[in-house]
């Protein structure tokens, strides 16, 4: 989760306050929130008049908005990151569920039995999409990468990994760079990439793009690209998953069709982009909200996440209309467990 400010002035800790409630609300009731029901509901200290101005205030900074005329207000993708990097707080898990996570978790037999019942458990407790990714463990190595020009816009580039495997794939290419300029690229591509692990090639690559010439850059980059998605198919990452049926209970907050969010889910090569571009350590939790997760068919989603282990990650994902304190707090407790049981 990301840091907190060291203070808050007075006047915005009540406008966190009303925000956390407004959040709280919607979260509980998917209804717009207005002034009357939260000064009903919540015992905020203040009149209902400061009460407007303050929602008043949040909607001009982007925080909530009104779906409809004469309707109350709902949190911004902006609202959600504010209450989970502001209003937020890690609630600890009562003794019961402690016990609970710690017995189903210790008596697992092996990792696959362990990462089973770990996702299943998750999907339950915070009725969400749970994701658990493998134990990071060594990748393939690379042996020697094939660049041959077949036509004029047409490259063949072939990937054989140090266990004999051998992936290829046609690349178009819209350099028009001769057929020796791309026999010179292999030499350059085997002196950069053989022998590390298919997924620690963005570094070396790009290095190797920005060594070289400016003119020649853009036919490197054309290659280098095309490599990085080919090796990608060989990497041994894996996600185990469960409550995908959990998304069908919350169609209504997707104004679109979920079935684009059911494709990526299916695919898994999204989910892996997310895991490798968190950085966090185990235990410690990571939000990403709307554009945060940077496409399209996530665009409504919120994807909750932890560090485990040595570079694995677990996360559940939801509507951005999700119970935040209960998905960080859950999510946060079980990686740690996990961690505890893989030392």
């Amino acid at each position: 989760m990301t840091d907190r400010p060291q203070e808050v002035r007075p006047t915005d800790a009540r406008k966190l306050q009303i925000l956390g409630a407004i959040v709280e609300d919607y979260v509980s009731t998917r209804e717009p929130v207005g002034s009357k029901s939260l000064l009903d509901r919540h015992e905020l200290g203040v009149s209902a008049a400061t009460v407007r101005n303050d929602m008043s205030s949040l909607e001009e900074e982007g925080l909530i908005h009104q779906p409809h005329t004469s309707a109350g207000r709902v949190p911004t993708d902006k609202g959600y990151r504010a209450f989970v990097d502001h209003v937020a707080t890690v609630k600890p898990l009562s003794a019961p569920e402690r016990r609970a996570i710690q017995t189903l978790l210790e008596d697992a037999g092996d990792v696959e039995e362990l990462l089973s019942r770990t996702v299943r458990l998750l999907a339950q407790t915070t009725q969400q999409v749970a994701m658990v990714q493998y134990p990071a463990r060594r990748q393939a190595r690379i042996r020697h990468v094939e660049l041959v020009k077949v036509a004029d816009s047409l490259l063949l580039l072939v990937l054989i990994t140090e266990s004999g495997r051998v992936d290829q794939r046609t690349v178009p290419v819209t350099a028009g760079m001769p057929a020796e300029f791309y026999l010179d690229l292999r030499d350059q591509l085997n002196r950069a990439v053989a022998g590390r692990e298919v997924t620690g090639l963005s570094h070396p690559l790009q290095d190797l793009v920005d060594s070289l010439p400016p003119a020649d850059r853009p036919a490197v980059a054309e290659v280098a690209e095309a490599l990085s998605a080919l090796a990608a198919t060989r990497a041994e990452d894996r996600i185990m998953m469960a409550g995908t049926a959990n998304l069908a209970r919350s169609a209504q907050d997707f104004a679109r069709d979920v079935e684009p969010l059911l494709d990526v889910l299916e695919e898994q090569l999204v989910l892996l982009r997310l895991f490798t571009e968190m950085h966090v350590s185990p235990g410690a939790v990571e939000v990403r909200i709307g554009s945060e997760l940077q496409d399209r068919a996530l665009d409504q989603a919120a994807l909750v996440g932890a560090g485990y282990g040595a570079g694995s990650h677990l996360a559940i994902l939801g509507p951005s209309r999700m119970d935040y304190v209960t998905g960080i707090s859950t999510v946060q407790a079980i990686a740690r467990y996990v961690s505890r049981y893989l030392e």
